[in-house]
């Protein structure tokens, strides 16, 4: 897969088949997208290319908004080559880009730079300023410009908006199997091991503290996570508290795991805890050791789950 971040030196396409979106989560509702694309490229002897855009458009349309976002970009590309799709095209998006004319968007934005082949949209698709551009348009110019249009079912496309939405809400809620199911794959955080305070080493639990990258991921309900751990391409089996840690008075939010079998030093190492399983609410503890106590539990039933 080629990866273009952004639209300068874009390569000539191949009878490319294009579709377009933001694609948060990469889920199941998206991958039927991404079949298609790839199986119209196949058919036409062309490439499958997939526009997205960085920031999301809700960022610069919206800046207060307090969207949470399933994925990073990177993490997006990531997945997207998991699928297969030819080329990926990270468009930068701006103030500038929003108000550009919906004419424009099709005649300098799509079809300057990619020459479509076919463009795969769905029913509610919109684009240019003020999203006055829509399937209509795209119909409208097809002959003109040569490219074929196929839209996308509106049953598809609330899948994709209804997956996104309810995967979204079964984190917030630390259904983690139910946001793995619609993923198609599992839930994951990426972050630097910071130092921390190293209380969980005193009590033989060591944990990595988890920097993230960017401040708009999703981070899932307070609790403890069964998870696995992706270190330099190695992975291990481990467990994930997500809160503030009340027994002993946490004023911030933090995201530690404990790696089981591991005592490699990995501070400034990027590291991805793959979410498996909500086992428990954070809760406060009378004493480190009645803390101690229940973290052998949570192991035994971390270990009984990977048995």
């Amino acid at each position: 897969m080629q990866v273009f971040k952004s639209l300068d030196n874009l390569p000539q396409f191949k009878n490319a088949v294009v579709t377009i979106g933001t694609f948060d989560g990469v889920h199941l509702g998206h991958q039927k997208l991404l079949e298609r694309i790839n199986e119209l490229a196949k058919k036409n002897d062309g490439e499958s290319i997939l526009i997205t855009f960085h920031p999301h458009p809700r960022f610069v349309v919206q800046p207060d908004s307090d969207l949470k976002l399933l994925n990073t970009i990177d993490e997006k590309i990531d997945l997207l080559k998991k699928y297969k799709v030819n080329n990926v095209v990270v468009a930068p998006f701006s103030k500038e880009f929003s108000n550009m004319p919906a004419i424009s968007y099709v005649k300098d934005f799509l079809v300057e730079n990619f020459k479509p082949h076919t463009l795969v949209i769905g029913y509610d698709h919109h684009f240019g300023k003020n999203r006055s551009g829509n399937i209509d348009l795209l119909e409208e110019y097809k002959d003109i410009f040569g490219y074929n249009v196929e839209q996308i079912s509106k049953e598809t496309i609330q899948d994709i908006g209804i997956s996104s939405t309810k995967i979204r809400e079964a984190l917030a809620q630390g259904k983690v199997q139910t946001a793995n199911k619609l993923l198609g794959h599992e839930y994951s955080i990426n972050g630097f091991v910071t130092k921390g305070e190293q209380l969980g080493r005193k009590i033989g639990f060591p944990t990595a503290n988890v920097q993230l990258l960017v401040d708009y991921k999703l981070i899932p309900k307070n609790g403890v996570y069964i998870v696995n751990v992706k270190v330099k391409n190695s992975l291990y089996k481990g467990m994930l508290n997500i809160g503030v840690r009340p027994t002993i008075e946490g004023l911030n939010k933090t995201i530690e795991v404990n790696i089981f079998d591991f005592d490699q030093d990995i501070y400034g190492e990027k590291i991805e805890v793959i979410l498996l399983k909500y086992i428990r609410e954070e809760q406060k503890f009378e004493s480190l050791e009645a803390l101690k106590q229940q973290l052998n539990k949570d192991k035994a039933e971390a270990l009984a789950y990977f048995q």
